[in-house]
């Protein structure tokens, strides 16, 4: 008894500093953005006054077509580009583990890492320059048909510009699950005369269910906090939740109102991740 307590006082206090960090800079500040998402805001202030009263108008505007056409936006495009990087970067996982020889994975695993910490603002010029109304690429858009200018081109822009994180960050994340399937269970289905496609359906994909789910829902929740990719690829025209808070914090001082934006995005985001993880189980204990 006397051991077991002792063992739960040493794990408290060496729990403590980092339970007191995270508390100080992520409860703390997430309280007081929902106590002044409560406020009335007046027009021609900075935030709410000292002691404006309690609304829950600014809530309530985000039930307007307006505001829910920014979240069904982000919510869309953010669903189509992960769905999408997630399918590219399993295949490009298998590949890394099963085919490379070790100083290949190494090399390959370097790059990746590079890419994830290369400067958004690098990459997302680079994707502007490149695919953008005046790019090398754009008569290939005309020949095809697509108006550089289209909002389903701009659209298609920004979810290439999440896949540039999204599929390095999905591989890095598939790595340890793809190695600790069984090479020879995909074998042995082989074997038993099962094609190639049909063993990694039946076999591959469902044991690697449980990280699958993992790097799409970090894909999905960098996704729909995104920020300087919406508003560089967006031209104005595909806007994002995130730049709708950086619009009322920065331009307009609308403290309350980016406050409510910004507790409806983290409890859409965590909401997501209950759902699907739920769904998830539910599946595996079925």
């Amino acid at each position: 008894m006397k051991r077991d307590t002792s063992a739960i006082r040493s794990s408290a206090i060496l729990l403590a500093p980092g339970a007191a960090v995270f508390l100080s800079f992520f409860f703390v500040p997430l309280a007081g953005l929902f106590q002044e998402s409560l406020r009335q805001f007046t027009p021609g202030g900075v935030g709410s006054a000292a002691q404006a009263p309690l609304t829950l108008a600014n809530y309530a505007e985000l039930l307007t077509p307006s505001f829910a056409g920014f979240f069904l936006d982000t919510m869309r495009i953010s669903l189509l580009a992960s769905f999408t990087g997630i399918v590219l970067a399993f295949p490009l996982a298998y590949w890394i583990t099963r085919r490379l020889s070790p100083r290949g994975r190494e090399i390959v695993v370097g790059v990746l890492v590079t890419l994830m910490f290369l400067s958004v603002l690098v990459r997302t010029y680079a994707l502007e320059l490149t695919l953008g109304a005046a790019g090398p690429l754009r008569p290939i858009l005309l020949a095809l048909g697509i108006p550089p200018n289209s909002r389903g081109y701009i659209e298609l822009l920004v979810a290439g510009g999440l896949l540039h994180y999204i599929v390095p960050m999905g591989t890095l994340t598939l790595l340890a699950t793809v190695q600790n399937v069984d090479p020879r269970l995909f074998d042995a289905a082989q074997t038993l005369g099962a094609p190639g496609w049909k063993a990694h359906l039946t076999i591959t994909l469902p044991l690697c269910a449980s990280g699958l789910l993992a790097a799409f829902l970090f894909a999905f929740t960098f996704s729909i906090s995104a920020f300087v990719i919406p508003m560089i690829l967006g031209k104005g025209r595909v806007l994002f939740i995130s730049n709708l808070i950086y619009n009322r914090f920065s331009e307009i001082a609308d403290y309350p109102s980016g406050g409510a934006i910004s507790i409806v995005l983290f409890v859409v985001a965590l909401a997501t991740v209950f759902l699907m993880s739920r769904v998830a189980n539910r599946g595996r204990m079925g």
